[in-house]
């Protein structure tokens, strides 16, 4: 990456204070206490990189302060910035909207600031979005999960595209990876298979911050890079889980309750490409799987195959939404026991092999929707081939282990 291309990565110029101390690793703060988001930091400046600028901001219910109030409700209140639209990604700025869907264009009645739909959107159209706005500077705070395919680094990714087409800059305000930053799993996306559900090359638990996947977007992928600025953390090393941080937890989607559910996520989501349940309409989605006509074998079938962190109860369940809705269920239950030693897609291919082994009915959902999330056919051809957990997941290690060479440059945290 070139030193100019560096220098978009460090907040610099108008953030004074806070780009002096975000060019150093967060793990060098005195002590440690609790995480100071990017927003945190940020507004402590006095919105100093925000000065004389009409700001837009994507963001969610997962944009909060430590105090559970809502940064477009903060920043609205304040003089010290311009703050004149909101974008709202899937499920909607205030969260409202189930998978799949969005809260459409409406004035925020809190505020009364007009709110953008963004979701689907991409390119032109989503540049023209950014225009119409008035805005001079798109502001990114959402709290990612940690997955490929979570849908918002690829608002995050289409938004950062598209600032490029208009011509507006981009700050990017971080968060936590909540299932901490130790190390990139799984296969990685083959670009025939780009979709919103991943747009570029990486793993499918990346292991980054939002603002790491920034810098990589912009660094690696974009074809136009965009004028990019981010506003670290403080407080927050990589080795650490969501409950360490101090912040308060909430859902960033419909079906995303707990840092629990994120924890398994990554691997049990492969499940949407299947015609077994993942879960929701449940209180545990993605921790509680099944279908009609499964029985404890399945459970036990997973057990025995040692999966390191996790263990599998038989479990009983009726979605009151999606798959199988007010029927009765059989499957799994996740037990994760010991999180640190738990591998998150590991256990989701084990999974699978599993159900396919042990489940008469077990079937890929018909468009294949699970080559989307695993990013190739790779995945799905050598379970249908008979193939066991350590030939499936030895299958992307070159792949991942290129990821991995090129993830180094852009961690921000150590």
């Amino acid at each position: 990456m070139s030193l100019s291309r560096r220098s978009l990565l460090a907040a610099g110029g108008a953030l004074g204070a806070v780009a002096a101390a975000s060019t150093a690793p967060a793990s060098a703060a005195p002590g440690h206490g609790r995480v100071r988001t990017g927003f945190e930091r940020l507004a402590a400046d006095g919105y100093a990189l925000l000065a004389g600028d009409r700001v837009g901001v994507v963001t969610n219910p997962t944009g909060v302060t430590p105090d559970a109030r809502h940064l477009v409700d903060v920043m609205h209140a304040d003089d010290r910035v311009d703050l004149v639209a909101v974008f709202g990604p899937e499920h909607g700025f205030r969260g409202t909207a189930q998978a799949g869907g969005s809260e459409g264009r409406y004035d925020d009645p809190a505020t009364g600031l007009p709110v953008y739909d963004t979701y689907l959107k991409s390119g032109q159209p989503l540049a023209d979005v950014f225009t119409a706005s008035g805005v001079d500077t798109v502001v990114f705070d959402i709290q990612d999960v940690g997955a490929r395919f979570y849908t918002y680094i690829w608002t995050l990714y289409d938004c950062m595209a598209a600032a490029a087409l208009a011509g507006k800059r981009f700050v990017v305000l971080d968060r936590p990876n909540p299932v901490t930053g130790r190390a990139a799993l799984g296969p990685v996306l083959d670009r025939a298979f780009a979709t919103f559900v991943g747009r570029e090359p990486i793993a499918q638990a990346h292991g980054m911050t939002v603002a790491e996947l920034a810098g990589l977007f912009n660094g690696a992928f974009l074809t136009e890079p965009v004028a990019l600025e981010t506003v670290r953390m403080t407080g927050w090393r990589r080795t650490e889980f969501f409950d360490a941080t101090g912040l308060p937890w909430v859902p960033p989607s419909p079906n995303m309750p707990t840092p629990d559910t994120a924890l398994v996520y990554a691997g049990t989501c492969l499940f949407e490409g299947t015609n077994l349940s993942e879960g929701r309409g449940t209180t545990r989605p993605f921790e509680l799987l099944g279908a009609e006509g499964i029985d404890r074998r399945w459970a036990e079938a997973a057990n025995a195959l040692g999966l390191p962190g996790v263990r599998f109860r038989e479990a009983y369940f009726a979605p009151t939404f999606s798959k199988f809705q007010g029927k009765t269920v059989g499957g799994v239950q996740l037990h994760v026991d010991d999180r640190e030693s738990f591998d998150p897609v590991r256990t989701g291919i084990g999974l699978l092999v599993t159900a396919r082994s042990s489940w008469s009915g077990f079937a890929w959902r018909a468009d294949n929707w699970i080559d989307k999330l695993t990013g190739s056919t790779r995945v799905r051809t050598l379970i249908d081939a008979g193939a066991g957990v350590d030939e499936v997941v030895g299958a992307w290690e070159t792949d991942l282990a290129a990821f991995r060479a090129v993830r180094e440059e852009y961690l921000l945290y150590r």
